[in-house]
């Protein structure tokens, strides 16, 4: 992994990662797994200080960076009384749902299961591919023409032809393990479930609580439980993660991860992280290509988020390169897809998926953004919390681990 500048955590792929948190699971339970990036069971257990255990719940918190959890622990007493307990772990580049959940759930990296970020370019109809929602929208710069129709459409790729990992689901699924995951009934059978996901026995509940009673419900017997939750970051988008509406949001979820310890039987092991942590933008701070000659020459598309940009060019990406450098200095990082790539940003890369990644990859540093208003909608330019880059923020992410009546 080549350094990143100083204040900067490049992404990591080993035992000390998000990448670790399943085989580590499968681990605590006694199979024996290994991913294709190398990671084996008994090693990310070891690494990860995880105990054997019949039952295993493990809860992923979109959007609850460390540091966003150590400033705010005053509202999270279950949370914040493990706090000297908690391990520290790396999460993927691009910091952002999409890639840290393929790979959280492959045990692998972006570069292996093809989800690189928020939006990314199909190669082979050069439409921009939404990884959370699975669709593409066809024509991409329709929005900026006035009252042109947005045209979307699922994304013609199914999910296990893009992410051929194979899940640690499926490999506990095989091993003879019970695997439950318990989340809204719009995962069920999603694109993102069935690429990052599947294998697991999907059980359907839509607020936080009724979530925490399926796990308990699953865990009557020896297995494997998974609950997600996304309030927190969805709350951290609109309000910001300095605010009061994200404040009350990490209270509510702390009190149910209490509940859910009382409940599930004695000698359960309980694993808390997430995915990435937040940053707080300043909306004046920014960058939009649709507006800046300088950036939007030779770009034919913009793909990826605000803090993780994928810029798809129909020119020279090396001078693509050197005009983002030139504008941006030392404001972003940017770089090439070969230097991306070989840099290790997203792990090892797949040749599958090397079409995928942007011709020229931009992240941000400090607090900036990068948008493009012919692509994005109107709210999502106004969101204040954001995450995809470097930073420590974005970066790390908490493994709290807790064994029920221990």
């Amino acid at each position: 992994m080549t350094p990143l500048p100083d204040g900067l955590l490049a992404p990591s792929y080993g035992t000390d990662s998000l990448a670790a948190v399943l085989p580590a699971a499968a681990g605590a339970l006694g199979v024996a797994l290994k991913t294709s990036t190398g990671l084996t069971s008994d090693a990310c257990a070891e690494a990860l200080q995880l105990p054997a255990a019949e039952r295993v719940v493990v809860v992923l918190c979109d959007g609850l960076g460390l540091a966003n959890l150590a400033e705010r622990a005053g509202h999270a007493p279950f949370l914040r009384g493990r706090l000297p307990e908690t391990l520290a772990l790396r999460t993927t580049f691009p910091s952002t749902t999409a890639a840290a959940i393929s790979t959280f759930g492959t045990g692998t990296a972006p570069g292996r299961t093809g989800m690189l970020g928020y939006t990314q370019r199909n190669p082979a109809t050069g439409g921009l591919a939404n990884m959370v929602s699975w669709t593409e929208q066809s024509d991409p710069y329709r929005n900026a023409r006035p009252n042109g129709p947005r045209m979307a459409g699922a994304l013609p790729v199914p999910p296990d032809r893009l992410q051929v990992e194979p899940t640690v689901f499926e490999g506990l699924a095989a091993a003879g393990v019970r695997v439950t995951s318990v989340g809204p009934s719009r995962f069920a059978g999603s694109g993102m479930t069935l690429a990052a996901l599947r294998g697991a026995q999907y059980v359907t509940a839509e607020s936080l609580a009724d979530r925490v009673d399926g796990v308990v419900r699953a865990l009557r017997k020896p297995g494997l439980a998974y609950l997600y939750w996304g309030d927190v970051d969805k709350t951290g988008h609109h309000h910001g993660w300095q605010s009061w509406q994200w404040g009350d949001e990490l209270e509510a979820f702390d009190r149910e991860l209490a509940r859910l310890l009382r409940s599930v039987p004695a000698g359960t092991l309980v694993l808390v992280t997430a995915d990435h942590g937040q940053i707080q933008v300043d909306l004046d701070d920014r960058f939009d290509v649709a507006t800046t000659p300088a950036l939007a020459e030779g770009v034919e598309l913009v793909g990826g988020e605000p803090r993780a940009v994928h810029l798809y060019t129909d020119a020279d990406p090396e001078a693509v390169a050197d005009r983002w450098r030139d504008v941006l200095g030392e404001r972003a990082l940017v770089a090439s897809r070969s230097e991306a790539v070989d840099a290790g940003w997203l792990g090892p890369v797949a040749d599958h998926v090397l079409p995928w990644v942007g011709d020229v990859v931009v992240a941000p540093r400090g607090r900036l953004t990068i948008v493009d208003s012919r692509t994005q909608t109107p709210p999502s330019l106004l969101l204040l919390g954001v995450h995809g880059s470097f930073t420590p923020e974005e970066m790390t992410v908490p493994l709290v681990a807790a064994v029920a009546g221990g």
